[in-house]
């Protein structure tokens, strides 16, 4: 059960293709137009405490229906293709990757949500409009497997150009561009380090370095990457791997025994940030149960709740953050980011001749 969080926590983050979409039917025609009721949509990793859902039912008078749509690429699209008659009331888990086309289609009505004053201003990626509201946020980082470093006498690398030295040669496993969030994030951290015109030239040298490329996070996370507890098993044999800053905190908290210090570490500037974003849908039927909805996204109690649930991190400012976050996995203090209008401008492009350039 343990690792199915985890993993859920990864899909949300858009890592896993899986389109199953759940909770949807016959028996869900009648709930979108009860006003009692909010339906959120939102990829496959939401995840929320029974007791903190509930007490936000309970408070507001509303009951919550979840509807999942597979990554959280799957499920902006859905809700491009169905925006005229949408299937629920807010979308949850549009990224900064994927914004300026959940907007540029008219996903969202403009919601200012109670609360937003506490949320910094660099997650406000819509400020003045406020179609979106921002949730949370992480780090796609290379993750390394510290016994390995540790047994070749080797210090893990620490930033993008290290990873294409030759003492790290047939080391790092990452994920698809075209098929994986955090393979897409890295691909456009690197961008934001080497430049447009230079980020080419780095993944030759990475393919010339050995890199390897599988489809999704699980695949690379749980089977090649000889750090985590499953990788173990599956006998992975890459110490390093494109995973999450959060990734050696649920090393540790889902551990059977718990380790004194988690199994791995963060290689700190290698890092983009992921922020992640709920808003009312443009056609909903119930806008006061999902600008209800929304501000409960924002309460300090959803908030504090979610970075056991979700393995991401709170926005709103003075929220707590669990001792192992801090501990084992501390967000980047310097990450790469991009403007969402230059991802959009630029982002099927670059995939498309990352494709040819690596896979080929």
């Amino acid at each position: 059960m343990h690792h199915k969080t985890f993993v859920a926590a990864a899909v949300g983050l858009g890592l896993v293709g899986l389109s199953a979409l759940t909770g949807c039917g016959a028996s869900g025609t009648k709930g979108s137009t009860d006003s009692k009721t909010v339906t959120l949509v939102s990829h496959d990793s939401w995840a929320v405490s029974k007791s903190v859902l509930a007490d936000f039912e309970k408070k507001s008078g509303y009951k919550v229906k979840v509807l999942k749509s597979g990554d959280a690429g799957q499920a902006v699209n859905k809700a491009i293709l169905t925006k005229d008659n949408p299937q629920g009331d807010v979308l949850f888990g549009v990224d900064n990757t994927l914004l300026s086309r959940a907007l540029d289609n008219g996903l969202f009505q403009s919601y200012r949500a109670k609360g937003l004053d506490t949320v910094g201003a660099g997650y406000q990626l819509d400020k003045g409009k406020d179609r979106v509201t921002p949730v949370d946020y992480g780090d796609i980082c290379v993750n390394y497997d510290k016994a390995y470093f540790a047994r070749h006498k080797l210090a893990p690398p620490r930033s993008f150009a290290d990873l294409a030295k030759p003492e790290y040669k047939n080391l790092l496993v990452t994920e698809n561009a075209a098929t994986s969030s955090p393979g897409l994030g890295f691909l456009l951290g690197s961008a934001a380090q080497f430049g447009d015109q230079g980020w080419p030239d780095y993944w030759k040298k990475l393919k010339a370095n050995g890199v390897k490329v599988v489809d999704g996070w699980e695949q690379a996370y749980y089977q090649e990457f000889s750090g985590s507890s499953e990788g173990k098993k599956a006998g992975g044999d890459r110490p390093l791997v494109v995973s999450y800053a959060s990734s050696p905190p649920a090393e540790v908290i889902y551990a059977k025994k718990r380790p004194s210090t988690a199994p791995t570490g963060v290689s700190t500037g290698t890092c983009f940030r992921q922020i992640e974003f709920a808003g009312l849908l443009s056609n909903a039927k119930n806008t006061k149960g999902g600008k209800a909805f929304i501000d409960f996204l924002l309460s300090k109690e959803f908030q504090q709740d979610m970075p056991l649930n979700m393995f991401v991190y709170p926005v709103v400012r003075g929220a707590a953050v669990p001792a192992e976050f801090t501990k084992y996995g501390p967000a980047a203090a310097d990450p790469e980011t991009m403007a969402p209008g230059k991802i959009s401008a630029n982002r099927d492009q670059w995939v498309k001749s990352w494709t040819s350039l690596v896979l080929r």
